[in-house]
């Protein structure tokens, strides 16, 4: 743990309880507004928009669909539409104005079954290329779509056999740093790890953890890949280098285990600083963790081949904030450490991360 005096503290700024259940929280970008998707009391999707005034947040507007909402990104959109992309639990993909949310500006059957995780690069000046959106699916699938193109994915990655496809927990875009290159990582239940290559189409790298991968972000996706967090089931999480890949050996690791012994359901990286990164536990908590780089990066083996060299990751601060598990959380791009998330004990909260500039 960091010196308390110069640590970041977590402080919870609002509290709201509400009916439904909460699957994602996301900032709009370039605002003081938060979007939050979920599922109601009637099992239908819900969409709402809440702006943060002083010590409270106001709903601007709420609308119900047919279906529950899991999960939304803002990626592929850019700062003058700031359009929401959304995956719901039947499996389809929208696109929605946030001024006009009666009916969806794009709609595609994407998968069979539930969207678990979506992503979005290309808009908002992230990343070069195409806007594009990633999601991935019970069904196996981990599919990327251009929203100018309905129906057809422009790549898609599909389980060996049907029959024993496993359930795609989260995705995420990275190493978009040119208008060629660009890679998405996919978690899978049975702890599966895959980097698949969207300009090859193909798998670049892959590995198995011990549990189910709940969640997995680059550091940034604009830039040629550094580093790749993934969190896993039981307690623990991985940073992997990724910055140097050994022919045999892969993608040099450490690994991580957190002192509530239970499930880390996701990992958000501060958008100022990219080596400052949250996780979210299932114990209520939230923490804070800072990656120090060592004074080499890399080293050859005996045989003169290059593999990566890991830093240390260090717990900066940890606070527990609710007495059911932390599902959703979002980092405002626009200010250092204010934050959104919801947990499964139906309360919204906005929370503020002192002193990370310090850290």
């Amino acid at each position: 743990m960091a010196d308390a005096r110069n640590a970041p503290q977590i402080l919870q700024h609002v509290s709201k309880t509400l009916t439904c259940t909460i699957y994602d929280t996301l900032w709009v970008p370039s605002s003081a507004r938060f979007v939050l998707l979920g599922s109601s009391a009637r099992s239908t999707g819900t969409i709402q928009v809440y702006e943060l005034q002083g010590n409270d947040v106001n709903k601007l507007d709420e609308v119900d669909k047919q279906f529950s909402f899991k999960c939304g990104t803002f990626g592929a959109s850019d700062l003058v539409n700031r359009q929401l992309a959304t995956g719901d639990f039947k499996g389809n993909l929208q696109i929605w104005d946030l001024e006009r949310l009666g009916y969806p500006v794009y709609h595609c059957k994407a998968h069979e079954t539930i969207i678990n995780a979506i992503d979005g690069v290309g808009g908002s000046g992230l990343g070069f290329g195409a806007p594009e959106i990633v999601t991935g699916s019970r069904d196996g699938r981990v599919c990327v779509w251009d929203p100018r193109q309905k129906d057809e994915p422009v790549s898609s990655f599909e389980p060996e056999r049907a029959d024993a496809a496993r359930d795609c927990w989260t995705v995420a875009f990275g190493n978009s740093y040119n208008d060629e290159e660009r890679c998405v990582a996919a978690g899978y239940d049975n702890g599966d790890i895959k980097l698949f290559d969207l300009r090859t189409g193909s798998v670049r790298w892959q590995t198995t953890v011990r549990n189910g991968v709940c969640g997995v972000e680059f550091d940034r996706k604009d830039v040629k890949m550094n580093k790749l967090v993934a969190t896993t089931l039981e307690a623990t999480f991985h940073v992997y280098d990724m910055r140097t890949h050994h022919p045999e050996n892969g993608y040099s690791s450490l690994t991580e285990k957190v002192s509530h012994g239970t499930t880390i359901w996701g990992v958000k990286h501060l958008p100022q600083n990219r080596d400052i990164f949250a996780v979210l536990g299932g114990d209520g908590s939230v923490s804070i963790y800072k990656y120090s780089y060592p004074d080499q990066r890399s080293m050859k083996d005996v045989d003169g081949k290059s593999y990566g060299v890991l830093g240390q990751v260090h717990l900066l601060s940890s606070k527990v904030l609710s007495t059911q598990p932390i599902g959703a959380f979002g980092w405002s791009p626009d200010k250092e450490g204010l934050a959104v998330l919801g947990s499964f004990d139906q309360c919204l909260r906005v929370g503020i991360v002192t002193k990370l500039s310090k850290s």
